[in-house]
């Protein structure tokens, strides 16, 4: 099959040509067609399947061929999506594939001055991708009516339902007009999806492309059990010793981030970062290195999982265990794309075992463990299954008792005293590396450590304090993106 065979005009053909897609992937296959003929859609596709050319393509069509022109502070299609780095990506993908068009296009998303984003829109845009806070945002400003919206697109709908934005799509859905083109893409099909989608989809045309397991399959993975206080150590002697030059790197936490970040760059690693509370501009930079090749290392929180297009991508290092498996997919959905290979490593501690069985159960297989010698975990990870059951809960090994020598006792023959090493050479390079690293985001400690609990509990919680002993450092807390 081509994309001439799917009825493509042929400015949209020269350009897919360009930009060197060869054939349709199976959910372009399908959403195509069905795009062009005007009716509704709703698509199960994970991210990595081409679902952003199965919309942008069939749509750029239909605005070239049914007008009216757009008006002042307009739109005629609306794409939303969950997260600014996926607007941003959207709209790249529109420019391309509607290169030579003569249309007009724009991205609005929170994290930047809403000013420049009420000018572009004085003159009307063919396409808005807009997150939904800031949609609404412009909305209220006037800056944005949606009498003239022919198609409204839900990129990732799953992913804006987590992040807590129902109130907000509601608000978009009762504002549209009734007579539109709706298409829907999630990952998955919750019954919130289903609701949701009963609610504004009239007669849509189903595609199932992917089970919840089609992209991990492609993918080479595997999980190394450790402590999750040297987790830090673990991945540096990882790459290292495998000569990793060029991974996305997902850590749960901003401190995880920053601490990680700083310890590849003092082992002389072009490194980036990417956070929720690092600028957009800055966020957007740190992408471009990486996708340029500028820097090597991109270390991440979820927010960067998806709508993120990266070629040749070879490496996925799981330092923390998503708390959401669904983004474990996203997150390893980087690499092995479009059929190419790609290898996914997770660093596991005992503590992540429930996240690790919920995973299994997802992606239907038991991911295979290969312990790092010198790593070996104390506090041992529980054994996982395919159905997302935590099969036996090993034992913590007991510490062999070494005899204590009485006061003035010989040396026992043929045993030499062990010799004293340096003080620097005896510590784990997490902590040389922060002796070396004062002044940098090194010097606050290592964030993978686990507090032990206090014998008195305080007599006051301090906001921003670490949780209350008795819970684990590694439990299921506020995620911070």
């Amino acid at each position: 099959m081509s994309f001439a065979s799917l009825g493509l005009i042929d400015p949209l053909l020269r350009n897919v040509q360009d930009l060197h897609y060869q054939t349709p992937t199976p959910v372009q296959a399908k959403a195509i067609p069905a795009v062009l003929s005007g009716k509704d859609v709703m698509a199960a596709a994970q991210t990595g399947t081409g679902k952003t050319a199965g919309f942008a393509l069939p749509l750029l069509q239909r605005l070239v061929q049914h007008g009216p022109a757009v008006s002042s502070n307009r739109a005629r299609v609306l794409v939303l999506v969950p997260t600014r780095e996926l607007a941003e990506q959207v709209l790249q993908s529109f420019i391309g594939y509607g290169k030579g068009l003569d249309l007009r296009f724009l991205a609005a998303y929170g994290g930047v001055s809403i000013n420049p984003q009420m000018m572009k829109l004085r003159k009307g845009v063919d396409v808005l991708v807009a997150t939904p806070g800031r949609l609404l945002d412009l909305h209220r400003q006037n800056a944005v009516q949606f009498d003239q919206v022919q198609t409204l697109v839900l990129d990732e709908a799953d992913r804006m339902l987590d992040l807590g934005f129902a109130r907000e799509l509601n608000a978009v859905f009762a504002a549209l007009p009734a007579q539109r083109q709706t298409l829907l893409f999630s990952a998955t099909f919750t019954d919130d999806i289903r609701a949701m989608a009963a609610g504004i989809l009239r007669g849509p045309v189903n595609i199932s492309v992917s089970p919840p397991n089609a992209t991990a399959s492609k993918i080479r993975q595997w999980v190394v059990p450790v402590d999750k206080k040297n987790k830090p150590d673990l991945f540096m002697h990882l790459v290292a010793e495998n000569n990793w030059e060029h991974a996305l790197v997902f850590v749960k936490t901003r401190k995880g981030v920053e601490y990680l970040a700083a310890m590849l760059d003092e082992a002389g690693y072009a490194v980036d970062t990417i956070h929720g509370d690092k600028p957009q501009p800055a966020r957007l930079r740190a992408l471009e290195r990486f996708k340029t090749g500028e820097v090597n290392m991109l270390v991440a929180t979820d927010v960067a999982a998806r709508g993120l297009d990266i070629d040749d991508l070879p490496l996925v290092i799981n330092v923390d265990l998503p708390i959401v498996a669904q983004d474990y997919v996203h997150r390893i959905g980087r690499t092995g794309r479009a059929g190419a290979s790609g290898v996914a490593v997770s660093l596991v501690c005992a503590d992540e075992a429930p996240l690790l069985a919920a995973i299994e159960a997802l992606i239907r297989q038991t991911l295979p463990r290969e312990e790092e010698p010198g790593f070996e975990a104390e506090h041992r990870v529980p054994q996982t299954s395919a159905t997302g059951e935590i099969i036996k809960k090993p034992k913590k090994p007991k510490k062999p008792k070494v005899p204590q020598a009485a006061p003035g006792a010989m040396q026992m023959p043929g045993k030499k005293p062990r010799p004293q090493s340096s003080e620097n050479n005896r510590r784990p390079a997490a902590q040389r590396a922060v002796a070396a690293g004062k002044g940098t985001s090194l010097s606050g400690g290592n964030p993978f450590s686990v507090q032990k609990p206090r014998s008195k509990p305080a007599s006051k919680p301090v906001a921003g304090s670490r949780k209350p002993a008795g819970k684990p450092a590694g439990g299921r807390g506020k995620r911070q993106p």
